[in-house]
């Protein structure tokens, strides 16, 4: 791992959650493993899991020295499980991946049912990925990602980082924060005991997100104790992350286009510590769930949210994922020529919603510090293209290769038995250490929609 380069995103990213003249504190990173990528992906993704940890030590006013195992940290951001009696879940949806177009390349996602169904729409059923792929050679990559769009599905055309920095998304994108906070209206002094062993113990986090980067950062906050209840909608399922990221979460379903729904969730929401949400910009605000609105249903809520394209411009509200807003912001273009390949090539990982994750996370726990401090409801925003920006603009120079030294091994001493509704597996330990708080999850994961839509204890 590249040193330097870890410490100059500590220090970005630091920034970007304190003001610029707080002092930096120190962290230190163990260990000199990296990904194989034109990016440095594991000092991303060994200083956003500081980061988050730096938040807590923060909030509990704990003055030790956060420290990241580098190669624990790149693993959890690979899969943090390994399924011992079964196979591990396949990824992605056999038509999901990127397809050679008539001028150059697009990267289709059709890992959601209703995804596929948009693609269907455009492209017609195809009997198998060749058939696909001999279908997308006849249209242009620019009008198909627009056609697949405007069907509502999910879908990126490759460009250049140089392409994106003139479009305006990526204009828009670049001006923006990487995390961008807002104190909020006044409200009373919290009660809570913020016991430096488990500093969340007792805080209720509400949690209305999906895929990644969203239920990295509650899971994170369920490891330092917090009650996390995390909401679908019915029908909703990740068959393929699951397992992966409800570690230390309650999971229930609600309808919040019915009263009957909208009624509890404005019960949960009333008494709840945090919201953590990555539906679409305007998605709660038409659901009649404003930032306002949730401060008034909720008075000092840490209320912390993630989009994917940003938060202004022309696509604030288009669908996204980690692995098209590679596509999108050059990432894989840049990947392609690093490697002198005719394809993209992506990072090694998804890297983009991790690292968002964790930033999240540490978004909560800065704000539950100025909640504490300044009795104050607090707002953040983040998304994945600006994260982006942050790993395009520190490449790693020149074009020397770099090896991939995070093959996960059968046995591993970093490695713990978990049992779950699944069945057994190998669960990585926690990649980073603050000494007299630690990461322990008192919950193994549950399927989705498993348990009643309430908090554990009535009384708050």
């Amino acid at each position: 791992m590249d040193q330097g380069m870890a410490a100059d995103f500590w220090q970005q990213m630091w920034h970007s959650l304190r003001t610029a003249d707080t002092a930096l504190p120190a962290a230190s990173f163990h260990g000199d493993q990296a990904f194989s990528s034109a990016y440095p992906v594991t000092e991303l993704a060994a200083s956003s899991i500081a980061l988050a940890m730096q938040a807590c030590a923060a909030l509990v006013d704990n003055p030790q020295p956060v420290a990241v195992d580098v190669r624990l940290a790149s693993r959890w951001f690979q899969q943090s499980l390994r399924p011992l009696n079964r196979a591990a879940p396949a990824l992605w949806d056999a038509f999901a991946g990127d397809y050679a177009t008539a001028d150059g390349w697009i990267r289709l996602h059709t890992n959601a049912p209703h995804h596929r169904q948009a693609l269907e729409k455009v492209l017609g059923r195809q009997r198998d990925r060749q058939a696909l792929a001999s279908q997308v050679r006849g249209w242009k990559k620019q009008t198909l990602e627009e056609a697949i769009v405007s069907a509502g599905g999910c879908a990126a055309q490759m460009r250049s980082l140089r392409a994106w920095q003139q479009h305006p998304q990526g204009q828009s994108v670049a001006r923006e924060p990487l995390i961008a906070q807002t104190r909020l209206a006044e409200a009373s002094a919290p009660s809570w005991r913020l016991p430096p062993a488990r500093p969340l113990h007792g805080m209720r986090v509400l949690d209305l997100t999906r895929i990644i980067a969203g239920p990295v950062a509650t899971r994170f906050l369920a490891g330092l104790g917090a009650e996390v209840l995390r909401i679908d909608a019915p029908g909703w399922d990740e068959p393929t992350l699951a397992e992966e990221i409800t570690l230390g979460k309650r999971c229930a379903r609600l309808d919040l286009k019915s009263s009957a729904g909208r009624q509890q969730f404005e019960s949960l929401l009333a008494t709840a510590d945090v919201l953590v949400h990555g539906y679409r910009a305007d998605a709660l605000e038409n659901l009649g769930y404003d930032s306002e609105k949730r401060q008034q249903l909720a008075p000092g809520l840490v209320d912390v949210t993630l989009n994917a394209w940003g938060w202004s411009g022309p696509w604030r509200n288009r669908r996204g994922f980690d692995s098209l807003v590679q596509m999108g912001c050059g990432i894989a273009e840049r990947g392609r020529q690093w490697q002198g390949a005719q394809q993209p090539i992506p990072l090694p990982v998804q890297a983009l919603d991790h690292a968002t994750g964790y930033l999240m996370a540490a978004a909560v726990l800065e704000g539950l510090r100025q909640r504490r401090l300044l009795h104050c409801g607090f707002s953040a925003r983040l998304s994945l293209a600006r994260t982006a920006c942050l790993l395009s603009d520190n490449p790693y120079p020149g074009q020397a290769q770099r090896a991939d030294a995070l093959t996960p091994q059968p046995a591993d001493e970093s490695d713990v038995i978990e049992f779950s509704p699944w069945g057994i597996g190998y669960r990585l330990r926690p990649p980073v250490w603050l000494p007299g708080t630690a990461l322990i999850w008192s919950r193994p994961p549950a399927p989705l929609g498993s348990e009643p839509a309430k908090w554990l204890n009535g009384e708050h």
